[in-house]
């Protein structure tokens, strides 16, 4: 049994233990009903009040984590530290060793992966194409959703793209934010018996001669109309096409919606104004979460307001890099490798369909890499109360530069959304 299958009986138990719960009250509630008004028959006493009832499913809360990570990128040497000679095969299992459990425990787990499966050979830096092992790793990590759209989704070109598409799902990961033809421009996903939409955009480089650039290479026609992105020249327009991918899905039957951007300026530590405003505007479009990434460090989260409502909206502005090569040997930049599991707890009341956000924070991690046996070593460590005695870090050496990292994020993000 697989990881994934393993994870999903899980989740199914769950929800048959508290199918059960929830008959057994409702039946408890019945017989207290009946025994009250049987003693009570003929009364005609002025203090006899009528029991009231409550119906425990129509009023049923019902609690949701969701997760979401950022950059998943696979560079050159990262390609040869998973390759293995003898069986000539890639395994990128261990790079997530650590994190894993932290993925598996929330109900809903997002990422954005940035790098393409265009099959092949495996390529890195400026033309993402990493080996199809990645996605089972990524799968094995406990990943539900992958998040394609960014701007190296066309970096194999229209055919690289929708081989990205089956790979990630063959792997048993839902997409969004690039599609097949005739699919919708949203994702739905049910989890614990509530529809999440995800709804996930990446920006556009300037335009040529009126074509579309993504990263600055035209796209073709046919791909333009399989990607969610938006540019900043027609900023205005392109919001109100976010704003319909939101009221569609809604239609569609969406209890939550969680959006997506792939924005901002690179190895910038504070969101600019463009995002800022962007994301006011997305706030009062009626969306629960703001997940976000891009500028390969991290930024700022925080909870906005919608207009007229009240409702608080949790923002990761930049959830940094997850898996990368981008450190302080390659950049002279110990930022790029400190990043962040985003988490937030919702609470979901089915009889009104009002969700409040219970808590959000973020995990700490720190991109470790040393060598070791002739190879490179990649892991993700997640920098929690028991990190100091990690045995990763004891082998390496690298201590005091986890200790930094977890200095550096809690300084951007706060120590009250820290998750310790």
């Amino acid at each position: 049994m697989s990881l994934r299958e393993e994870n999903r009986r899980r989740r199914k138990r769950k929800n048959t233990n508290l199918l059960l719960t929830l008959i057994a009250v409702a039946f408890l509630a019945g017989v207290l009903y009946f025994v009250y008004s049987s003693g009570n028959e003929g009364s005609t006493g002025s203090n006899t009040n009528p029991v009231e009832v409550h119906n425990p499913k129509t009023q049923e809360t019902i609690d949701l984590s969701i997760v979401c990570v950022g950059d998943i990128m696979v560079h050159k040497p990262q390609i040869v530290s998973q390759y293995d000679k003898k069986s000539e095969t890639y395994n990128y299992d261990n790079n997530f060793q650590y994190v894993k459990g932290y993925i598996e425990e929330a109900d809903l787990a997002l990422g954005n992966v940035e790098t393409t499966f265009g099959g092949g050979t495996p390529t890195g830096y400026p033309s993402f194409n990493a080996p199809d092992a990645l996605a089972d790793a990524l799968a094995n990590m406990g990943l539900d959703v992958a998040l394609t759209s960014n701007n190296h989704l066309y970096d194999k070109g229209l055919s690289g793209m929708k081989r990205t598409l089956q790979v990630l799902r063959k792997a048993g990961i839902a997409t969004a934010g690039t599609r097949l033809p005739w699919e919708k421009n949203y994702t739905m996903v049910d989890v614990k018996g509530l529809k999440v939409a995800i709804v996930s955009y990446t920006y556009e480089t300037p335009s040529v001669d009126g074509r579309t650039t993504i990263n600055s290479v035209i796209i073709s026609q046919e791909a333009e109309g399989l990607i969610n992105s938006f540019a900043y020249e027609t900023l205005d327009e392109d919001l109100k096409k976010v704003k319909s991918t939101i009221k569609q899905a809604k239609k569609a039957g969406a209890d939550i919606v969680v959006c997506y951007y792939h924005w901002g300026e690179e190895y910038q530590r504070s969101p600019n104004q463009w995002q800022h405003y962007i994301a006011e505007k997305t706030v009062n479009m009626g969306v629960d979460i703001i997940f976000a990434s891009h500028p390969h460090v991290l930024q700022k989260v925080e909870m906005l307001t919608q207009q007229g409502t009240g409702i608080e909206v949790p923002v990761f502005y930049s959830m940094g890099n997850f898996l990368s090569n981008q450190r302080s040997e390659t950049l002279n930049n110990r930022y790029t490798e400190q990043g962040m599991i985003a988490r937030v707890n919702l609470k979901y009341r089915k009889d009104t369909g009002e969700v409040t956000i219970a808590a959000m924070d973020a995990m700490r991690t720190w991109m470790e890499k040393y060598h070791q046996n002739g190879k490179d070593v990649y892991t993700i460590i997640p920098l929690d109360e028991k990190f100091e005695n990690n045995e990763t870090l004891k082998t390496s050496g690298h201590l005091q530069r986890a200790i930094q990292a977890a200095e550096d994020v809690t300084a951007v993000l706060g120590d009250n959304y820290i998750r310790k």
